[in-house]
Formats: structure tokens, sequence, C-alpha cells
């Protein structure tokens, strides 16, 4: 699967190529990452064992600024995958002129057979493998699947004790009291409604109640089901690992969150009704179907099912490029991860600043300047599809790779040695 995203990467920006007009060194240092590390972190276990996990930590590329990107535990992490998200990561910071470039890691474990003790040792480890890679200049690590602000407060401090000094700005997603920012736990969540909501009048401009489907039931998946559930949208369906939950008349989305939180999964809930098989989410009759779980959950295979209007990818890249051509004959707008989900690592920044400023925000001011440019950037994104007379993926990338190429360029390309350097 990893090794197919990373084919994927590629594709999307052999695309975006045909529709720019980029330097051929733009593409040469794109192709690949600026570094690649991977690390053994050993961890004492509570029965006195000592286990082995693997980690990694991708630098694709730096040339707007530091690296920037999240840290997932899963026992399907390699370093195919994350190198195909610091690939996303790289055109996702672009496409929001953000002053950063695109970072990934990740620690191949199943954090749910950790007790916290032991993920507390791993998420140390981890950062002491990694410590000489990262820093608020070069590459600034964030939360990812199975990350979370607790696991952040921990690395930031692990940072802080191998560098002897306070350095709030190294990690992102922190808890509030250590230097986080208001709005990152539903930064991500409030940037897809906002982009949503932006295009609604060009997606959905009929629909009084527009039906929503929601593959995925964390922060990002729940925070957004009770963003739409309080602007009008009716909520039909939600899924996690463990079930999925189906109600044509729209969901109680704060009695399934309660659920979820006393019990931890969604079996057996108090309202709708669960799916014979979770996978049918996939195939309701909606009119936004959103994946906000893993990668490559809609693929060639299971692309035709799709009858939604249009398809809102707040998980990183969840649509395969051979379902993007499927969904696009049969007529569904796709709106792509890279700004769909760019409101996590928008209100990153606004952290990163606030740390290196000694400063804090109010609520009101970061969701202010989140909403500002998520609007801006998908209105952009909109412009250029209508222009040009592309999807809107294609946009996005077209947008990202143009500012990537600005700024490779403007480091010195084969052009000033062609004509004496005059």
């Amino acid at each position: 699967m990893s090794d197919d995203l990373l084919r994927d990467a590629g594709r999307r920006l052999d695309a975006a190529c045909e529709l720019s007009d980029v330097s051929d060194e733009t593409l040469t240092r794109l192709r690949q990452p600026a570094s690649s590390l991977k690390v053994s972190v050993p961890v004492r276990m509570d029965d006195g064992s000592l286990r082995i996990f693997p980690g990694y930590r991708v630098r694709y590329d730096s040339t707007r600024g530091p690296a920037k990107g999240g840290i997932r535990y899963h026992p399907r992490v390699d370093v195919d995958e994350v190198t195909t998200l610091a690939f996303w990561m790289t055109f996702k910071t672009a496409l929001m002129d953000l002053p950063f470039g695109g970072g990934k890691g990740g620690v191949t474990v199943d954090p749910k057979g950790l007790s916290m003790a032991e993920l507390e040792r791993l998420s140390r480890g981890y950062v002491a493998a990694v410590a000489d890679t990262i820093g608020p200049d070069v590459d600034v690590p964030a939360p990812d699947v199975a990350t979370n602000e607790l696991v952040m407060g921990w690395m930031a401090d692990e940072y802080a004790k191998i560098r002897r000094q306070s350095v709030p700005a190294v990690i992102t997603g922190k808890p509030l009291a250590v230097g986080g920012s208001h709005g990152r736990s539903t930064a991500t969540s409030d940037g897809a409604f906002h982009v949503l909501h932006t295009l609604r009048e060009q997606l959905l401009a009929d629909m009084e109640s527009p039906r929503a489907a929601i593959q995925g039931f964390g922060n990002a998946g729940a925070n957004l089901a009770s963003a739409l559930s309080d602007h009008g949208y009716r909520v039909v369906a939600v899924s996690d690992s463990s079930a999925a939950v189906h109600d044509p008349g729209g969901l109680n989305i704060e009695r399934l969150r309660e659920h979820k939180n006393q019990t931890g999964a969604l079996t057996a809930p108090p309202v709708g009704e669960e799916l014979t098989d979770p996978d049918d989410l996939m195939g309701l009759e909606v009119d936004v179907l959103i994946p906000a779980a893993l990668e490559g959950a809609i693929h060639e295979a299971n692309a035709e099912q799709v009858k939604a209007r249009v398809v809102l990818e707040v998980a990183n890249g969840p649509v395969t490029s051979a379902a993007d051509q499927i969904l696009d004959d049969l007529g569904v707008v796709v709106v792509p991860d890279i700004l769909a989900n760019a409101g996590g690592v928008t209100v990153s920044w606004f952290e990163w600043i606030q740390n290196r400023q000694g400063d804090r925000w109010d609520p009101d001011t970061v969701n202010t300047r989140l909403e500002a440019r998520m609007v801006k950037e998908t209105r952009n994104v909109a412009q250029v599809a209508e222009e040009r007379d592309v999807p809107l993926r294609s946009a996005a990338y077209v947008v990202a790779l143009e500012r990537l190429s600005e700024a490779m360029d403007a480091t010195g390309t084969a052009a000033i040695f062609s004509d004496g350097g005059g």
C-alpha cells in the first residue's frame, strides 16, 4: 500500500507539471526527499522486557522554510508511507502559503497495545533518536494518527532536556499549558468546514440540508460531524474501526460522541443502526462523502460505488489517482486533502509564531485568522480550476507547484550559468 501511495504522489506531481510552467530543476528536486532517517527506538516494557520499534523522520523539502509535519503511530508505518506523507506536506504548506516545507515522521507500533507509561517511554525515546534532525528552524513535528497533545507535550519536554533549555517552538500541537495554541485540537475539522462552506454555493447550491457521511470518527471526523450538524447539514452516517452507524434522517452527533468517549467504539450505538458492513458507508446516497481516516480508502475497486456529489478529503491521501479518474467520470467533485485538511498545519504555524514571539493569541484571534486563510486559498484554488478548466485537485497542485518553483528558482538555476551570470 505505501509503495502504491508513493507512486501515486509521483503521478500527482506529473499531472501538475503538465499544467504548469516550472523549471526542470524544480521537478528534479521534488522527485526525492532532502533527507530520510530511520532509527531504532528501544523501550523498556512494563514487564521488564525490551522491545525495539522502528522509527522514521523524512524531511522532503525545506526551500520555503523549516520542514513541517506530524508524527504517527501505526502498525503499517514504513519509510515509503512517511516519505509520501512528507511529499504531501510539502505541497500543502506551499498551497496555504506558509513559511514551511514538508516533513513527516512515524513509528511502526500498535499504540493500543501499550500502557500509558510505555507510550511515554516510546515518545521520549523517539525524540531522543531524532533530536539532531529537528528544531524550530529545521523541522517542526506535530500530532498525526494516534498521537495527540499529551504525546507532543512529552516530546517537547524531552527535547528541552536534551538541549538543556526551553524550546517550545520545536513541536506544535502541545497542551495549552506548555505553549500550545487555542484552536489546535479542532483545527483540521474547522479548516475543512471553512473549505466546504466556501465551496457550498458552487457545489451544493440547491441543497437546503445536505446529507453527509463521514468515514473516520476520531478527532477530526467527530469535530467536523458536530460542526456540520450545527450548521444545517444532516450527518446520516459515521464510522470508525469498530462499526458504522446510519440514520437517513440524521444522527444525533453529540450522543454518539458521548457514547464513543465512554466505550471507546461506535458499536451498540444509542442512536441510528449499525451497518452490516462498515464499508457500505462509501456507497450511501449522500451529498458529501468525507473520508477522514487513513489513506487509500477510496480506490479503483470501490470508487464506482460512490454516489456522493462531493468527496471532501479530510484524511491524507484517501483517494488514489486511479479512483480520481473514476470519480471524475462519474461527475463527483473531489476537494483535495492538501486543501481540505490544511487547517491543522495552519494553526500549527500560528502556534510556532506564538512560541517564537513569547505570545499567546486568544481563541477569537486564532479562529478569525484560520477562517481568513482557508477562505482565501480555497477561493484561489477554485478560481484556478475555473480559469484552466481542471479539477480542484489539479488546481491545488498547480498553485502549490508554482509557489515551490518560484522559491527554488530564487536560489539559482542553470539559467544563470547559460547566460554568463549577467
